[in-house]
């Protein structure tokens, strides 16, 4: 099969290279799945470059997110050959195919896409988790979601409507304003230009967001906006920098600052893991959240690089796909 092998870090991903290696053979409760579709995300570059906190033996096959056809199950196991599912592996989903845990797989909602659902698996639970699970958003309540065109944030602008709240979308450049409205926030402010925090209480009355949703580093300026009794969410440092906050500003408006790792609950707090994958799956079945892919797609391994590349330059969308295959289906 064809794949992506690193076999030393790498400057980038100009330097990735796609190979011939032999199909896993999958063991005792693994599927061996067929990829349609792999999510790209940042850490992927990060991983190449050995700059992760996952570091895997070389050689490796990168990628995380992925969704497709089970071509072998076991036996005795939920799935069967032919069914459509979606995955996470820390490795190995830049290839044709993947042997992968069936525990760590789910069915494909019938509302959705392979394309869609290889932008589900980790994107979706760490949005419901952060507004959920830490935020305790309640309907009618103001959130800011910044960069809320991203994965993360699309999906958290998209779940905190779904659950009846309202939503101000916080971007990098006007361009994605009707991105995030045709996702249904009510307004948007540009995070680059000053004055975005006055902006935000110009919106909500004076009053300021309830919740705010940061996975870029703003919390600082955040606190400038946020209301009284709000909560705010670290979900992430895509800025770069780790922020330095002032706890005055804390604690003179009673704000609540939390953070959000949705990987660690399979450790810590699994009963919750569950709770959280049925609420989705609803929220899908009744067309309430759908994965927005980035157009266009990537079609054959070989432009990983260029999807990997238009990430890092901050002027994608949603989920950034790669499609194994050289070509769109005909079918």
């Amino acid at each position: 099969m064809r794949a992506i092998v690193v076999k030393n870090w790498l400057k980038g991903p100009n330097d990735l290279e796609v190979k011939d290696i032999p199909v896993p053979t999958p063991q005792a409760g693994e599927l061996l799945v067929h990829i349609d579709s792999v999510g790209a995300n940042f850490f992927d570059i990060l991983l190449i470059q050995g700059k992760y906190q996952i570091k895997p033996a070389f050689p490796f096959t990168p990628g995380a997110e992925f969704s497709g056809t089970v071509v072998r199950a076991p036996a005795d196991g939920q799935f069967k050959t032919g069914d459509r599912v979606f995955g996470s592996n820390p490795t190995g989903a830049y290839a044709e195919y993947i042997a992968v845990p069936q525990a760590q797989c789910f069915a494909v909602p019938s509302t959705l896409s392979l394309e869609q659902a290889a932008g589900l698996y980790i994107t979706y639970p760490t949005s419901y988790a952060a507004l959920v699970l830490r935020a305790q958003m309640q309907a009618g309540e103001w959130v800011l979601v910044h960069a809320a065109a991203g994965g993360v944030g699309i999906a958290a602008v998209q779940i905190a409507r779904a659950l009846g709240a309202r939503v101000i979308a916080a971007v990098g450049s006007q361009e994605k304003f009707d991105v995030c409205r045709a996702q249904g926030a009510e307004h948007c402010v540009n995070y680059r230009e000053p004055g975005w925090p006055e902006r935000v209480l110009e919106l909500t009355g004076g009053r300021g967001a309830n919740v705010v949703f940061d996975p870029v580093g703003l919390v600082e300026r955040s606190l400038k906006c946020t209301a009284w009794n709000g909560r705010v969410v670290v979900v992430g440092f895509a800025a770069g920098a780790i922020e330095r906050i002032a706890a005055n500003r804390i604690l003179l408006k009673n704000v609540a600052v939390t953070g959000v790792h949705w990987g660690a609950y399979v450790r810590n707090e699994p009963e919750r893991v569950p709770e959280v994958w049925r609420a989705l799956f609803k929220l899908a079945e009744e067309k309430k959240i759908t994965p927005v892919v980035y157009e266009p797609v990537f079609y054959g391994l070989d432009k990983a690089k260029d999807a990997l590349k238009a990430i890092a330059s901050r002027a994608t969308y949603g989920k950034v796909v790669v499609k194994p295959a050289e070509t769109p289906s005909k079918l």
